[in-house]
Parts: C-alpha cells; structure tokens; sequence
C-alpha cells in the first residue's frame, strides 16, 4: 500500500475534504485528524474515519500523528493554513487554485521553498485518462509541434450557490474563472509543457447573478434570490493568451451563459490533433494522410474508467512523501503561473486591453496603505 505509516490530515471537511480522505484511505494511508468550524462536519467525519477532529488548522498542524495535510477550504484560506503546515516541515496538498490572490499564491511559495515539506496543488484533470492517453502519444511525437489549444468549460446554467463562499469575491477571489476556468487554463498550459507567457487578452462578465430572476432547470443555484445574495464575481470570461514560439491558448468558462454545456479541449499539433472532454475517459486523435488517396484519420481512444483523476492525483501525492523524490506535476511554481495568468485575465477585463505578467499591479499590501491613507 503506497500510503503506509503515513497520517494524513484534512482540513475542510465538506465534499471535497472527504473525497481525499476516502481516496488517501483506499490507497493505505491513514486518515488522523480533521479540521471544520461546523460540529456537524466534524462529527460525521470522525465517524466515519475514527480520526480525532479540530476546530482550527493550528491544532491539526501540532498534532504529532499528522505528516501531510490536505487543504480544501475556501480560496481565502489556502495560505494560512499552508503556509503553517510547510513552516512544520508537514507535506501539502492544496485544492486549485492555489489561492485567492497572486500575492497569496506568492506568499505560499515563498513558503514551499523554505520548506522541508513538499507541497503540490490539486489540478485533478492533469491525471485523467483522457489526458494520460494523449502524453503518451505526444511523447511519441504523435501531434508534432503543438501551436494551439481551444480549452472549453462552459456550463449553461451552474452558478454554485449563489451567496456561498464561491460567489464572495473575499472569500473566492474570482467567479467563473477561478472556480471552473482554471482546471481548462491549467490542463492547456500543461499541454503545451507551460510555456512563457507573452501576453494575455480577457474579457469578464456578471451577466446572470445580479438578475432578480434567472431560470435554472437542474435547480444547480437553489433557491436563487439576487437581491438577498452577494454576488460580485465574473459569471464568464473569455480570454486568449500568447505564448512563446507562436503557441496560443483560447479559453471560455462560464458558470451560465446562453449557449449549449462544453467541456471540449481541441489540441492542434502540426502533424495531428487530439480532442477529448476534460476529466473524461476518450481521447480522438485527427489525422490526414496521402497513403492509397488523400484521406482523414481518426483514431478514438477509451481507457479504463474505474481509476478517477482525483485517486492518480492523491497516489502521486502520496508516492512524493515515500519517496522523498520531489513531484513532477502538479508543482507549486506550474500552480503560481497559472495563477499569473488568472491575475492576468483579471486586470485585462479591467483595463480594457491586453497585458502582460509583468505589467505593474497593485498588491494587497498596497491596497491596504493607499485605504489608509485615504
């Protein structure tokens, strides 16, 4: 069992918290401790896991039976409670995105690198059939050069509770973006081996959440009321970044938006292309050819179902904390580069026009002087 002897410590104990604990538990590990403000919470899971629970991630972190710690609070809290295991020398895995802010996201790879703990960030995607089957062909050379990516993760109606912590720019940091948009800006960048960013073009929108009525057949957004709810996040975007060597990515997400559900990637190589859903178990191969006449080739590719992305995710994890062998994936400096080109996104929609990474913009600290000031 790849997890043997180690005890793994979860805080946030909703959804999320208890899908890794169930998977770090299937894969040998030992789930030790847990951490959630809600008692209910903290009593399910340590029935179900006979693991003594916390009130706050500061107990958790000097318990001597944790060595790792898997974090799945709301974005706001992915620092404190990160950057607290790594200074305990713990092992980290936090939930994407890496957190709320870039200048977060700073401050918790500041602490990775002083750290004698690994920490890796939860882009489950990476791990997907769908994308294994593609990196063994690229590695084959399959697709040749790959110039573009088209990354879709549309929902047609799929605003997360509105007036929960996903829609609190505070608590979130983002919408749309933030929440579904990074899993497709991630998997792209990883597609194309996370090239350096020449220059990103983003337009954000909040179209549907501050509409007193809006129609949502699935009941996705439950008991939608606009005027009691704060709702100050993008409902999508849409952005286009330029990357070194003439590589492109497109990107739409949208938690509600007009148009049919996507969650369609398009790869373009200059010798074939790949498409596959995100998360899923395909993967289509298009090719041309001259052989007998001028024809198209397509190759449909379908791998087992039964291992999910977040168990292969989970087992690298662990397999990082036995082997003592930094992670290959899913890095903490991947992880900050995405969240530059979110930071990116962002201030583009703002200032009407594209940036670039380095362009000037106003840290938390920064803020926080000129409101005083003020």
């Amino acid at each position: 069992m790849i997890g043997a002897d180690i005890g793994v410590g979860i805080v946030g104990l909703g959804g999320m918290g208890t899908l890794h604990a169930r998977s770090v538990r299937e894969l040998g590990a030992e789930v030790v401790a847990g951490v959630d403000l809600v008692p209910e919470q903290r009593e399910r899971f340590a029935a179900e896991f006979d693991a003594r629970t916390y009130e706050t991630h500061e107990e958790l972190v000097a318990d001597e039976a944790v060595d790792a710690v898997i974090v799945t609070t709301p974005n706001r809290f992915h620092e404190p409670i990160a950057v607290a295991a790594l200074e305990a020398g713990l092992d980290v895995l936090v939930e994407k995105p890496l957190a709320h802010s870039l200048e977060s996201a700073e401050r918790i790879a500041e602490a990775a690198a002083r750290s004698a703990g690994i920490c890796m960030v939860g882009f489950h995607n990476r791990h997907a059939a769908s994308m294994a089957m593609f990196e063994e062909q690229r590695a084959r050379d399959r697709f040749g050069e790959i110039t573009h990516v088209e990354a879709n993760y549309v929902r047609r109606r799929g605003v997360p509770g509105p007036g929960s912590w996903f829609t609190d720019p505070e608590l979130a940091g983002g919408g749309a973006l933030v929440d579904i948009g990074v899993h497709a800006l991630d998997l792209a960048l990883y597609a194309l081996d996370f090239p350096a960013i020449v220059e990103v073009s983003g337009v954000t929108r909040t179209t549907f959440g501050t509409r007193e009525e809006v129609a949502d057949p699935e009941g996705f957004g439950d008991n939608w009321d606009a005027d009691a709810e704060r709702y100050e996040v993008d409902d999508s975007v849409s952005a286009f970044i330029r990357c070194a060597g003439g590589k492109t990515i497109s990107l739409e997400a949208a938690w509600a938006t007009n148009r049919e559900e996507s969650m369609d990637f398009h790869i373009r190589g200059t010798k074939a292309g790949a498409q596959f859903d995100i998360g899923d178990t395909e993967l289509r191969i298009l090719e041309a050819g001259t052989v007998g006449r001028d024809h198209y080739a397509d190759v449909n590719m379908s791998a087992d179902d039964t291992l999910t992305g977040y168990a292969e995710q989970d087992e690298a994890f662990l397999e990082t904390i036995v082997t003592g062998v930094p992670p290959e994936t899913n890095t903490i400096d991947e992880a900050l580069t995405v969240q530059r080109v979110i930071d990116a996104i962002y201030r583009s929609s703002e200032a009407e026009r594209s940036v670039t990474l380095a362009d000037t913009h106003v840290s938390d600290a920064q803020l926080e002087e000129a409101t005083r000031l003020d």
